[in-house]
């Protein structure tokens, strides 16, 4: 029996020789190599049964050259690995007919499943699909190098080609309606309209019309015919936000345009087909809500086909340096003066816990770069102005941040179980859950000891070499000091 070829396209030596050794072992042949061009001989002669490449190489992109591959040879699957892991590259990667992207330092165990996966998959169509604005359009949706950002990415990269109903579950600020603007940017309904209806904005009383529309003479006030929501989305995207808000008797004519593709107008008889894509989303548990009676199980299960958690900003520390300089880059294209953060006062956006998540990192970054004239904002500014914000905070937020730790690590346990229960890819819950809680640890007592990690490793109670070792496991970036 000939066993499988695996043919990896890396010009980084150490991920060649790491791939060589963990696929062999699993049973593979594999052959190596570090540019495009001899990738590209050995798929014009016929050889390898699966093939591994990285975008960047020194003599062609990898993306480019997945096209190229699938016109003589559509049945051969391709795994796209890349340190520029962003929205953009795993919907590249999706829309050329890469079977699976994965973003650098990858995790040796998922990877080995995607290519027994890939081997394992029937012929199907893998071929390239139309490319959305994402080929020409460099603008960031959402930003995020974290490996929570890079699950979304995933999801929203396999959704382009598919008109699936998409529930987005997240705090306020976490930018839920960037998921679906991107959802909508970069999947097959782009060319319609985006409309977005904020259902906590509206008066109970006018949302079956806000949504519908209505005719004249529906009610006392209505002397004209108005579109509703369905009607202007039509072709396009159509994004409810806060769903748990919707009253029961519109969650009603939701469910039944859910069910049978068509509407009517409030005070209508003709029946209006539903040409839209939904995509929900809140900030609201909907199973407690459920069980309160305050929402309807089958419009949950009719919206919930493919639910996408965003994490709160504290969950993604590692993602705020990033985040923070792209924000300071935004005001200054706006006229206000460039503005730099010192390694201290980013130590101190670490360490905050962000109630109002990454809308609040924004609103932050734009109050430093418009009332300070320094161009290096110290930890000491940022201080105050964290101290100054936590003072008008919500009482409900602050009672939540207040909570006690056993207490907020049993509600994340609940909300990881939750969902791998409704179908997300969750695997290795308790690393993931352990992952949490050390990451965090780890990052704010490096802060406090201004990055010595001796003193660190003696306050943790952690052999030095083991401190190091979940350092570089947990991928967290090394500051100095939070003031």
């Amino acid at each position: 029996m000939t066993l499988p070829t695996v043919l990896v396209a890396d010009d980084d030596r150490s991920i060649r020789t790491v791939l060589t050794q963990a696929l062999g072992r699993s049973g593979y042949q594999v052959r190596t190599t570090a540019n495009a061009a001899t990738l590209w001989r050995w798929v014009e002669d016929g050889e390898g049964d699966l093939v591994i490449t990285d975008v960047v190489m020194p003599d062609e992109n990898g993306l480019d050259l997945i096209p190229r591959i699938k016109r003589i040879r559509p049945e051969l699957r391709i795994v796209v690995m890349s340190a520029q892991s962003t929205l953009l590259t795993a919907v590249k990667a999706a829309q050329r007919g890469a079977f699976e992207y994965l973003p650098k330092p990858f995790d040796l165990k998922e990877l080995l499943s995607v290519v027994g996966r890939a081997l394992a998959a029937p012929a199907g169509d893998t071929a390239e699909r139309p490319a959305a604005a994402a080929d020409t359009d460099e603008r960031m949706p959402l930003i995020g190098r974290s490996v929570a950002m890079q699950d979304i990415y995933r999801i929203i990269a396999r959704l382009t080609t598919a008109d699936l109903t998409v529930m987005v579950n997240g705090e306020s600020g976490t930018g839920k309606e960037l998921v679906a603007r991107a959802l909508h940017d970069y999947g097959r309904r782009r060319g319609g309209p985006f409309v977005a209806i904020n259902m906590a904005a509206i008066p109970r009383e006018l949302i079956e019309s806000e949504l519908f529309g209505h005719e004249r003479g529906a009610f006392t006030g209505a002397t004209n015919r108005n579109q509703g929501r369905f009607e202007q989305a039509a072709g396009g995207t159509l994004f409810l936000d806060e769903i748990g808000d919707m009253p029961p008797e519109a969650q009603t004519r939701l469910l039944r345009v859910l069910q049978e593709g068509e509407f009517t107008t409030v005070g209508g008889r003709q029946a209006i087909k539903a040409n839209v894509r939904i995509i929900a989303a809140t900030h609201r548990d909907l199973r407690q809500l459920i069980r309160a009676g305050t929402f309807r199980e089958d419009l949950f299960y009719r919206l919930n086909v493919v639910p996408i958690r965003l994490p709160p900003l504290r969950e993604r520390v590692e993602d705020i340096p990033v985040l923070a300089r792209h924000f300071l880059d935004k005001v200054r294209q706006t006229g206000l003066p460039g503005k730099l953060l010192s390694d201290e006062a980013m130590g101190r956006l670490q360490a905050h816990r962000w109630p109002g998540n990454v809308r609040e990192l924004e609103n932050l970054m734009r109050r430093l770069a418009a009332l300070y004239p320094q161009e290096v904002i110290s930890a000491e500014v940022v201080g105050g102005e964290l101290a100054e914000n936590a003072a008008h905070e919500d009482p409900e937020v602050t009672a939540n941040d207040q909570e006690r730790l056993a207490q907020a690590v049993e509600r994340h346990i609940r909300q990881f179980l939750a969902a791998s229960r409704d179908g997300m890819p969750m695997r290795d819950i308790y690393d993931k859950v352990i992952a949490e809680v050390e990451r965090p640890l780890i990052q704010m007592t490096l802060a406090s000891t201004k990055g010595n990690q001796i003193k660190a490793a003696a306050m943790l109670g952690l052999n030095r070499n083991t401190l190091r070792k979940k350092i570089r496991d947990l991928e967290i970036p090394v500051v100095r000091g939070i003031g």
